[in-house]
Formats: C-alpha cells, sequence, structure tokens
C-alpha cells in the first residue's frame, strides 16, 4: 500500500491512478491530519509527501513519523515544487529516503517508489548489532553506543555509519555514500558528504579514526586497533 500526501485534488488522484494502473494500492490523502489518523489503523510500505501543506507542512509531518517508533521505519519519498538543494538536504537529513521535484513525470514516481522499495527490502536482512572497536550499533534499537555511552546521531549520520560498519575496509566515494545512505545520485553536492563524515567522526570521539580519508577517492572504515 502506497499512501499520497498532497492538497492539490488533481494531483493526488493522479498519482494514486497511476500507482493502481502500474500494480500498486494507493490511498490519498489531503494533510497530515487525515495522514496519522489513517497511520493509527493500516501501516503503509510507502509515503509519498508533499512538502507543501495546509497546517503542519511536509517537513514536519517527516519528523513526527521518524520519531514514532510505531512508523519510524516507513519509507518516505518527499515531493517539493521549490527543487532547491536545501529543501533536498533537509528532507534528506530528516530522513527522508528520497525526493520528487515538481512537476514530476509519473512514471519517474513509480520507479523511484520502487527503488526505495528494493532499498529498503535490502536492508531488512541487516544485522541487529554491530560492532567494530569500542562501536556497538543496535539496529532494533536505532540505538549507537562507544565504549558504554550512547550518542545521539541525525538519521543520515547513523546510515552512514551503518554503511560503514556493514562494509568495513571498503571504499566508498563520494557519489556511492549520496547513492547508498541519500538515496540520490548526484542530487545533492558532495560537500554534504563530508559535511557528515566530519561531524560523525567528532560524534564518535577516538573511534571516529577509523573513518579513514582515501585521498582522491572517498572513505572507509577499519576495524583494526
Amino acid at each position: 500500500m502506497i499512501y499520497c500526501v498532497d492538497d492539490d485534488n488533481t494531483i493526488r488522484e493522479i498519482e494514486v491512478y497511476t500507482l493502481k494502473q502500474t500494480g500498486f494500492e494507493a490511498k490519498g490523502f489531503a494533510d497530515g491530519e487525515a495522514l496519522f489518523e489513517e497511520l493509527k489503523t493500516e501501516k503503509p510500505d510507502l509515503i509519498v509527501l508533499d512538502i507543501m501543506l495546509p497546517g503542519k507542512d511536509g517537513m514536519d509531518i517527516l519528523q513526527e513519523i521518524r520519531s514514532n517508533p510505531e512508523t519510524e521505519k516507513i519509507p518516505v519519498i518527499m515531493a517539493t515544487a521549490k527543487g532547491t538543494e536545501i529543501d533536498k538536504i533537509q528532507g534528506l537529513d530528516k530522513g527522508a529516503d528520497d525526493y520528487l521535484v515538481k512537476p514530476f513525470g509519473t512514471m519517474e514516481m513509480v520507479s523511484r517508489i520502487k527503488a526505495v522499495l528494493r532499498r529498503c527490502k535490502r536492508e531488512e536482512n541487516t544485522p541487529d548489532t554491530l560492532k567494530i572497536g569500542g562501536i556497538v550499533l543496535k539496529d532494533n534499537e536505532h540505538k549507537v553506543t562507544v565504549n558504554g555511552e550512547r550518542i545521539s546521531l541525525t538519521f543520515k549520520e547513523y546510515e552512514l555509519l551503518k554503511t560503514f560498519m556493514l562494509n568495513q575496509g571498503i571504499v566508498f566515494t563520494r557519489d556511492k555514500l549520496l547513492s547508498l545512505v541519500w538515496g540520490v545520485e548526484h542530487a545533492v553536492e558532495s560537500r554534504t558528504v563530508d559535511m557528515h563524515i566530519k561531524t560523525l567522526r567528532q560524534k564518535l570521539g577516538e573511534e571516529g579514526k577509523r573513518i579513514e580519508t582515501v585521498i582522491g577517492v572517498g572513505y572507509r572504515m577499519e576495524a583494526k586497533e
């Protein structure tokens, strides 16, 4: 089931119609209030969420979805008419899995939905607990500790760390990290990756040194002592 949240009746109806024609079950909602009421009884496989909405905007709705243990793992694709880099970065940092810039083609929407669902299915096979040195990541609790002390990470910092811990020793280019963690390719500037790596290292303290810069290539995480 796919939920489409957009206050424009025409856009919402086209999205729902297209999804149904391509084999998905779909429902449309005009605002966050209607969405959250439905979430009480049925959880979708994915939500397509417009940013510009009456009442709570899409960013606030996304934050509420991610802060609720019952809905935090539902994939969300943001739809924005602005298309500015700051909107993309804010949405992705707050936990969006991908984004669409209006006006977008309906088949592009379907393609992105399928891609996000495939990626999320792969992530279901992630081990519940990962450990490298003093870093322990418990994915079922969405919790990270360093030498026994819990640290607070943003959604994307967490996903970066998990990607490194699942693939220790493997070098990732910035573009590859954008694709794996942000779910997009060449959509935001590579310095976004550098900024997140910098803050992640700082939060990990001495253990942050395990994330190595490979000059001219990208980054990797080593388990060596």
